[in-house]
């Protein structure tokens, strides 16, 4: 694991359809930050981090950031 990828616990729901959406993370430190929207969900890798998976692209606390969600089934972030 690098130092750039910084492993989280996410809360997540499932749609009728079937699709995957995060609603909250939570960090490290206990702090949870609410997802107040999902403007994209792809395959793609991180190029900071490394890995492969689902990249959501996300609104939370009013900026925009990937959280992606791994072919392992855990969920990470790039640190800044």
């Amino acid at each position: 694991m690098g130092d750039d990828k910084v492993y989280v616990d996410v809360t997540a729901r499932f749609t009728k359809d079937g699709r995957l959406i995060p609603v909250n993370m939570i960090w490290k430190d206990g702090h949870v930050y609410e997802i107040q929207k999902v403007t994209d969900v792809r395959r793609a890798a991180s190029l900071k981090a490394g890995g492969v998976g689902l990249r959501y692209t996300c609104l939370i606390d009013g900026r925009t950031s990937h959280i992606f969600y791994e072919d392992n089934n855990l969920w990470f972030v790039e640190s800044r």
